[in-house]
């Protein structure tokens, strides 16, 4: 059995999670990084794992961190692929320290590029953009099935102090991001944005006899609500409400609902 844990905000990761799945074939189980990230200590227990998730600011989403840090993983062989929108920074020389205290047989750690979807700095990607990006991600993912396929192994550098501080100064932030998070009048209470929440950081609250979203300080930041909501009513900080989002086109809400 392979075992393929992902996190994702707008489904680039888990676009290619699928996509691996499907092209290693056999028995595959895919599961939600998320959920398990506040579980404690799991045991892990494969023939093979294998994770997909984002670089956050050059380092790993907390939610992935944590998952890694508590993780017992029982198996000969684990494949990591981060998917980045820029750059990935230092998001495995972090993920390599981690893993290099685990019981873990051969490590691979793969990049996967995707389109960037962090409208609050980079805005709308453009329509070219997106083409080149997901042509290129859907290669990047196809040499990821293989890698796992042949159990590749490698190593990466460990010493990332640049990554290392602007990830931990991220990681400060979502103390307060989550209150830059605002609900305009366009909000009509569908409820998708506590849905696709990764890491159920929002809930649905009657004020004045509407349900409305409340952000919470489990906030990833991974602004998949924002990107997600069909009425463009969730904004954050000064976005211009217009702002178109993004997410990967093959992947809907009833998959990041899962």
């Amino acid at each position: 059995m392979t075992k393929i844990f992902y996190f994702s905000g707008t489904g680039n990761s888990l676009w290619s999670a699928g996509q691996i799945a499907s092209a290693i074939g056999g028995e595959c189980v895919l599961e939600n990084i998320g959920p398990l990230s506040d579980a404690g200590e799991i045991t892990v227990e494969a023939e093979a794992v294998v994770m997909v998730f984002p670089s956050y600011a050059f380092g790993l989403p907390r939610a992935v961190r944590r998952f890694a840090e508590n993780a017992v993983f029982k198996t000969p062989y684990l494949a990591a692929f981060v998917t980045y929108g820029s750059s990935p920074g230092g998001t495995m020389a972090s993920l390599s320290k981690i893993l290099r205290r685990k019981n873990v047989g051969g490590i691979f750690f793969g990049r996967i590029p995707a389109v960037e979807n962090y409208v609050a700095i980079f805005g709308t990607p453009k329509t070219e953009t997106v083409g080149k990006r997901l042509a290129m991600q859907r290669e990047a993912t196809a040499e990821a099935a293989r890698i796992v396929t042949e159990r590749r192994v490698n190593r990466v550098n460990g010493f990332r102090p640049l990554s290392a501080l602007v990830s931990r100064l991220f990681i400060f932030g979502l103390g307060f991001l989550h209150g830059k998070y605002k609900v305009g009048p366009e909000c009509d209470g569908c409820g998708i944005c506590g849905r696709m929440c990764p890491v159920s950081a929002i809930s649905m609250s009657e004020r004045d006899g509407n349900p409305l979203p409340v952000f919470s300080s489990g906030c990833e930041h991974c602004q998949g609500c924002l990107n997600w909501c069909p009425k463009k009513a969730i904004r954050f900080g000064r976005i211009n409400p217009a702002t178109a989002g993004y997410r990967h086109p093959e992947i809907g809400i009833g998959e990041m609902s899962r």
